[in-house]
């Protein structure tokens, strides 16, 4: 079953609701609200503001007085409706308002946990994988989220990306005839106007040995407003377009982020998702089978699960990796394979992505493999013997 009318839509059992407003934004006329530079000017950036949308606890105040010169804050006034103004527990809460925690390094915590900077050849490029390049094209985004694994520069205007830097990277990636596939990243991409994004993506489809391209960019959780019917027309010109996003909870799965993704959609776009694990947010085997089916309602494939990454000020964030494993074997076989991200941490030091699945094959002899499934239940697989000569190193 498939239900639109302005304001609401429901696909099977998921209904996708217009967000209402905050108090603080209620006599905002509906053109400036659903304009997105309007939201990009009005965000919430000052303790002041904050304390005028939310009801803050006294420790959300010093967390925003300790934490918001090293790292910004600012959130849209639609990502802000979506945070409850009386529970600071909100998940959305969680991922906009500067917590304690972020005031806290541990020995373990690393500015550049990824090693991105150690990769990077030329300043908005880090070259990690053979056949693929991530792009910086800006150091802006509509919501700086708390959990942010690059708090080291986002925001910070001295990373800014200037002309002469983006004309560097585009000449290494024309100089690199391997690489086939480029991720465009920031910061937001989509922070950018629609004039300066197409003309970063003419460049990049004018090199032959680019195949594909992806946008990297949480404007359809944060400011789904940012996806335009003239924004998707510009990107319909530059096809094959790869989009991943950013959802980690399903209050962040409304009737405006149902209209973005469908825009893009609509289009040809091909969207992913790629949540995080946050303690608190989303660490809830139900919650994110939640999330997960609602995705693929709104045309998103599940795509990572990513561990919570070792950056300082986002260690109260993290869960063990035996909490994502447990949702890992939550979702198989309990939902559609589709909706079946694959978990992932991101090696420290610029290890890359290192999958992990809970353990499905209990012992092997000889041939004969002994495999349990998601009910737990033991199964033998006995290989035929003249496969063994086949394997190849």
């Amino acid at each position: 079953m498939l239900i639109e009318q302005d304001g609401f839509a429901q696909v099977g059992r998921h209904r996708f609701l217009k967000t209402a407003k905050n108090n603080f934004w209620e006599d905002a006329e509906e053109d400036l609200w659903d304009s997105w530079i309007w939201q990009q000017s009005n965000r919430v950036k000052t303790l002041n503001t904050c304390e005028k949308v939310l009801n803050m606890t006294d420790d959300e105040r010093k967390a925003f007085t300790g934490s918001s010169e090293q790292f910004h804050v600012g959130i849209t006034p639609y990502y802000s409706s979506l945070m409850d103004p009386e529970d600071p527990n909100c998940p959305i809460r969680l991922q906009s308002v500067p917590q304690l925690g972020e005031l806290t390094i541990y020995p373990e915590d690393l500015e550049d946990p990824l090693n991105e900077e150690g990769d990077m050849p030329t300043p908005c490029i880090t070259h990690r994988y053979p056949d693929r390049v991530l792009f910086y094209v800006t150091h802006n985004c509509p919501v700086y989220c708390r959990h942010c694994t690059r708090k080291r520069k986002v925001a910070d205007p001295s990373s800014a990306t200037m002309n002469k830097q983006l004309e560097e990277a585009f000449q290494y990636i024309e100089s690199h005839p391997e690489i086939r596939d480029i991720v465009l990243s920031g910061g937001d991409p989509l922070s950018l106007s629609d004039k300066k994004l197409d003309m970063i993506l003419t460049r990049i489809r004018s090199i032959p040995h680019i195949e594909i391209f992806r946008i990297g960019t949480r404007n359809l959780v944060t400011l789904p407003q940012r996806v335009t019917p003239e924004f998707v027309e510009m990107l319909k010109k530059h096809a094959p377009v790869y989009v991943n996003t950013h959802f980690n909870h399903p209050k962040e799965c409304t009737y405006e982020a149902y209209l973005a993704c469908k825009r893009l959609a609509d289009a040809g776009c091909v969207i992913g998702n790629q949540s995080v694990l946050l303690k608190g947010v989303n660490d809830d085997p139900e919650v994110m089978k939640e999330l997960m089916q609602k995705l693929l309602a709104m045309r998103v494939r599940p795509y990572y699960i990513y561990q919570c990454d070792l950056s300082q000020g986002i260690s109260h964030f993290r869960t063990s990796i035996e909490s994502g494993i447990k949702i890992i074997e939550h979702l198989r076989g309990h939902t559609s394979g589709l909706a079946n991200p694959t978990y992932v941490v991101d090696a420290p030091g610029g290890g890359g992505k290192i999958p992990l699945l809970p353990e499905y094959l209990i012992k092997k002899d000889g041939n004969e493999y002994t495999l349990r499934n998601y009910e737990n239940r033991k199964f033998i697989y006995v290989e035929p013997a003249h496969l063994t000569e086949d394997v190849k190193e």
